[in-house]
């Protein structure tokens, strides 16, 4: 039987789990709602499961657990931070809400990181903008890793390479998360280690030859993950992870022409308030119309109905709010070894 927790449960332990590895009490209430909210909209491989491996690099000083981002630019709506290795998903939550405010200024306004940790679930963020009526779109990638290769390669040179974009309408948000590359780390890291595959092949050997079997990815030379569009249309994901990787170090100035540093991201957040464009009914009368056509549309056979992004994730959030989370099979036992080392005591089942 699949055990279900109260959500609020949950929050608690994970903060209190990152407050006693030493991360700052007000780091520690902002990020680990945002790790259930992935667990939640059912990113299982991006919420709790990476709790284990942040609480490892506060443990270790990869993560830097007190302080602020360093300023290096601020224009008013153009804001460049450097990280300093702090948590990701706490910098990505602070930059998101930064840019929401200055948007009301300037109509619009970006902030650059580079030198971030890891940032977890992108789509987590995307409802802390299109809440207040804002249109954000959220990009990050890792200089440090690399597990996809340009199309028509064999050498990985870059990381999946995930784009988020927010969209609000009248009702339900569109809310989009996507990656330039056909499937994740996270998600053939954990088919590795339970001997399962992928459903296609997704992947290609050292060789450059198609695989579903995600061990090709831990070989020495390693194959590679495919980019959107695989084999056929690959050059789509690759001229997509082009655009993301331009964005999100380029543009911050750190990228892989520097050494590397060990996990972490370069993150791109640019938030639009459409009260400073058409205004904001202009703005709901289009997507709300752009919502009603898609979902109207008559489905193919075996498809119930046309959903739109976000749909899916916000049922389950909806559902796992009233009903309690289902975690993904060894989440909480994966916690378990360090919340006995920081005395820190495991949610009840429903």
């Amino acid at each position: 039987m699949t055990e279900h927790y109260a959500a609020e449960a949950l929050i608690d332990y994970a903060e209190a789990l990152f407050a006693a590895a030493g991360l700052e009490a007000d780091k520690a209430a902002l990020v680990a709602p945002l790790m259930v909210e992935a667990d939640l909209m059912g990113h299982t491989t991006h919420g709790l499961q990476l709790v284990a491996p942040y609480l490892a690099a506060l443990a270790d000083g990869s993560m830097t657990a007190a302080g602020a981002p360093e300023v290096l630019s601020d224009r008013g709506p153009v804001v460049v931070w450097d990280g300093r290795r702090l948590s990701g998903v706490w910098l990505t939550a602070t930059a998101v809400d930064l840019a929401v405010e200055r948007a009301r200024q300037y109509g619009t306004c970006t902030v650059s990181i580079r030198r971030a940790h890891h940032i977890a679930c992108l789509a987590a963020f995307l409802e802390r903008a299109t809440a207040p009526g804002m249109m954000v779109t959220l990009t990050c990638s890792d200089p440090s890793v690399a597990s996809v290769a340009p199309f028509g390669g064999t050498r990985a040179i870059y990381t999946p390479d995930p784009v988020a974009v927010g969209i609000p309408t009248s009702g339900d948000p569109i809310l989009i998360d996507i990656s330039a590359s056909i499937t994740t780390n996270g998600l053939t890291n954990r088919l590795h280690k339970e001997g399962r595959n992928l459903e296609h092949d997704w992947l290609i050997d050292a060789d450059g030859n198609p695989s579903k079997d995600p061990s090709v990815l831990f070989t020495d030379p390693p194959g590679t993950i495919l980019p959107v569009g695989g084999l056929d249309h690959g050059h789509k994901g690759y001229g997509l992870a082009l655009i993301v990787e331009a964005l999100t170090q380029a543009l911050s100035g750190h990228g892989r022409a520097d050494p590397p540093e060990g996990w972490g991201a370069g993150i791109w957040v640019q938030v639009q308030d459409p009260t400073a464009f058409a205004g904001a009914d202009a703005f709901t009368r289009q997507t709300d119309r752009l919502a009603e056509l898609c979902r109207t549309n008559p489905p193919r056979p075996g498809v119930e109905a046309v959903r739109l992004p976000g749909d899916g994730a916000l049922a389950r959030k909806r559902t796992a709010l009233a009903d309690g989370v289902a975690l993904y099979p060894g989440i909480i036992e994966g916690l378990a070894e360090w919340a006995g080392k920081l005395g820190v005591a495991a949610p009840t089942p429903l």
